[in-house]
């Protein structure tokens, strides 16, 4: 190494070493006592101050956001998560009070009966070509629970009970084949006989016997009429939804469907009556006897 070269390097060091004593120096005496030295030292030492000064602002205000983000992100993801824990457990309260609302009005509509009655819980459905049967479990389990007997639903009548095995019970639905009952217009009484369609597709009834002379419109609602034994009257079955006059024959052709929504069916209502059973066609002959 050239002796330039080393001594260059040393008076570098130096300078480094020492230029920040001055500049300490000439900041910390008084300006009344500045030298020459000093005031050049100051003026040159001014504007790399002022750099240095905006230049640890910037880095620090970039910290300093770089850190609130991350704040930010973090109480983001916190809030986002109990918004969502939040609006999960909205629904589920939501859910629990319509749930509550209904068996409240199961409870006030049980109230209104004459008999005893025990509440079920629809397990399962079965559809065949030509049967529609629910499966429940009883809530609590008796013993009168007997085939035959009428079930119901906030929402009307459901069918009657098929078969008992313990807590167990299968119910003939309102829309299968082989039910009927003996029902009433609600708005004119005209007399009518509802039977249903078994149709695997759709939830259906049919009104049979309903006189041509006999007033009814579309939207009539069909209650139970009290007659066969089995239902209580007054029990909503079916709502009228067409309704072909004819100009000979003594009936008219009735469609309706039932008031009940099959498909949501939830809880129901066993009624206890000690009436002695009633056979379908004894019904239906004397609704064809009116």
């Amino acid at each position: 190494m050239s002796p330039f070269k080393r001594y260059r390097d040393i008076v570098l060091v130096v300078f480094l070493l020492a230029a920040p004593f001055f500049f300490l120096r000439a900041s910390i005496r008084n300006p009344s006592e500045l030298t020459p030295l000093d005031e050049a030292i100051l003026r040159v030492a001014a504007p790399l101050e002022y750099a240095s000064a905006a230049l640890a602002r910037g880095v620090s205000s970039l910290i300093g956001e770089y850190v609130y983000l991350v704040d930010v992100k973090e109480d983001n993801n916190r809030l986002s998560y109990e918004n969502a824990r939040l609006r999960a457990r909205l629904r589920e309260l939501d859910h629990t009070e319509t749930e509550n609302r209904r068996l409240r009005r199961l409870l006030g509509m049980r109230d209104t009966l004459a008999d005893e009655t025990v509440s079920a819980v629809v397990i399962g459905k079965d559809t065949t070509e030509y049967f529609r049967v629910a499966h429940l479990i009883v809530d609590t389990p008796n013993p009168r629970v007997r085939v035959n007997m009428p079930v119901i639903s906030l929402d009307g009548t459901v069918g009657t009970v098929e078969r008992v095995a313990g807590q167990k019970v299968a119910v003939q639905l309102a829309v299968d084949s082989g039910f009927g009952v003996d029902v009433v217009v609600e708005r004119t009484r005209a007399r009518g006989f509802v039977r249903g369609t078994g149709d695997r597709s759709r939830y259906l009834v049919r009104v049979e016997y309903v006189r041509r002379t006999d007033e009814v419109e579309v939207g009539d609602l069909l209650v139970t009429s009290g007659v066969g034994c089995r239902f209580p009257k007054g029990i909503p079955v079916a709502r009228v939804t067409k309704v072909e006059p004819r100009d000979f024959g003594i009936y008219q052709t009735v469609q309706a469907e039932p008031t009940v929504d099959f498909s949501r069916l939830e809880e129901v209502l066993i009624i206890l009556n000690d009436s002695q059973d009633c056979d379908v066609a004894r019904g239906r002959r004397a609704s064809a006897q009116r």
